[in-house]
């Protein structure tokens, strides 16, 4: 798990610089385009994935049989 954990923060921070970096540096429509479409919905996924709730250690065996409790 942590080396998700370490995949999500890199790629938040690779998208985080591009988005930075299309919104500083003067870059070809193109390239604005392309992170527009791939940076910024990776940005969103990844902070998400990041955040997301954990269980703690008595519920997980409980989240596994019925993950939809807790509507």
């Amino acid at each position: 798990m942590d080396s998700q954990k370490g995949l999500y923060i890199v790629l938040l921070a690779l998208s985080t610089i591009a988005i930075l970096a299309c919104l500083v540096i003067d870059f070809d429509a193109w390239i604005v385009y392309a992170v527009a479409i791939f940076g910024i919905p990776l940005w969103i996924l990844s902070l998400g994935l990041l955040t997301m709730a954990k269980p703690e250690p008595g519920d997980a065996e409980e989240r596994v049989k019925e993950p939809f409790t807790g509507y």
